[in-house]
């Protein structure tokens, strides 16, 4: 059985220069998005993540490539069916030499397929077995994908205009969010030395990731509400303006934020944040009628020396542009790095594995 962690002591068999997770190895059993984004994210820190894809492989690879290659550079891929007996001898293999197994399927899969710490503690008793499922390793089988989990929790009940339908993020909140929760519940559990299932629903992630506002109606009864532009329900003025070209993020947070808006833009009077959210339509409507008078690059420009939190609305193209040095190349494909930066450490961004590329069948080492 293998010595699974040893992290409680110094590591002196990892090269200077090395990711923070180098000599960990993870296996992944994931599909889509949550799971492997997870397992991603701490490839990108040093991890050996092997990816254990069944005979038709990740059904993210019929996507595109260029979106199989956003969640699983990196990685290793071995080519396993897990319904037969070779294949659960070669997982058995695989475990015994691992540190953890992140899974992202449906509870009864997980189960069927004996991918549970109970399951697998023989070949391991360090194992970290992390769960990541929709509603929870004991709640059934409800499909749960980003758009489902959202309208479950409330998210898209909060999100758009007040006037007009909910409204969905344009990128997989729910996804991203709760890969990066199981990459801390694995890592957590492995520093303890000891193995364990870990479990991270989606729904559990989006209703912690409402923090302050489930507090509100907790324990002030605050019935959450949507508010037009998506302004913010603490601070105002917090929320985007229309310009005279494109659209501003104005967040004023404090007192000398607003002093410092205020002088710049000619506006005189409400002075405390208080006085703000209690008039809160009137600053609205003066607030607007001054940013119509330039453009949202011009606001931009006149606000930031000032250090008032302002941003003009970008495109992601836009974005990108801004921030070459986010962009990778992982074999044929550029894409965003990761945004953990380590001292003294470089991630070799690796190519996306090809299905079975380091072992194309159970019996394969």
């Amino acid at each position: 059985m293998a010595e699974a962690a040893g992290l409680r002591q110094p590591r002196h068999d990892v090269p200077v220069g090395a990711g923070p997770l180098a000599g960990i190895r993870i296996l992944e059993v994931g599909t889509m998005l949550a799971g492997p984004y997870a397992t991603m994210m701490l490839a990108d820190l040093g991890a050996e993540v092997t990816k254990i894809e069944p005979p038709g492989g990740d059904i993210s690879r019929s996507v595109s490539d260029a979106y199989f290659a956003s969640l699983n550079r990196s990685k290793r891929s071995i080519c396993i069916d897990l319904t037969t007996e070779e294949g659960q001898a070669r997982l058995g293999e695989l475990v015994a030499e691992a540190h953890a197994l992140l899974v992202n399927l449906r509870p009864s899969t997980i189960r069927k397929l004996g991918l549970t710490y109970d399951a697998l503690r023989r070949w391991n008793e360090r194992i970290v077995c992390v769960a990541l499922t929709g509603f929870g390793l004991d709640a059934g089988d409800d499909p749960a994908f980003d758009y489902v989990i959202q309208a479950v929790t409330g998210v898209a009940a909060l999100t758009g205009d007040p006037d007009g339908p909910p409204v969905l993020p344009g990128y997989p909140t729910v996804d991203n969010s709760a890969g990066l929760t199981a990459a801390l519940g694995l890592l957590a559990q492995i520093v303890s030395g000891r193995g364990a299932q870990v479990q991270v629903s989606m729904q559990d992630v989006m209703l912690s990731q409402l923090n302050y506002r489930a507090s509100a109606y907790l324990n002030e009864g605050a019935a959450p509400r949507r508010l037009p532009n998506g302004a913010h329900v603490h601070y105002v003025p917090g929320q985007l303006f229309p310009t005279a070209e494109g659209y501003l993020a104005l967040f004023i947070t404090h007192d000398r934020f607003w002093h410092s808006f205020a002088t710049e833009s000619g506006i005189t009077g409400f002075t405390t944040m208080a006085e703000r959210v209690a008039r809160r339509e009137e600053v609205l409507a003066v607030v607007a009628d001054v940013l119509a008078t330039d453009t949202a690059a011009r606001w931009q420009a006149r606000l930031h020396p000032l250090g008032v939190p302002v941003a003009a609305v970008q495109s992601l193209p836009e974005a990108l542009a801004a921030k070459p040095e986010m962009i990778i190349t992982a074999g044929d494909f550029r894409l965003v790095a990761s945004p953990v930066r380590v001292s003294g450490y470089v991630p070799a961004y690796g190519p996306p594995p090809r299905l079975g590329e380091h072992g194309g069948g159970a019996n394969e080492p």
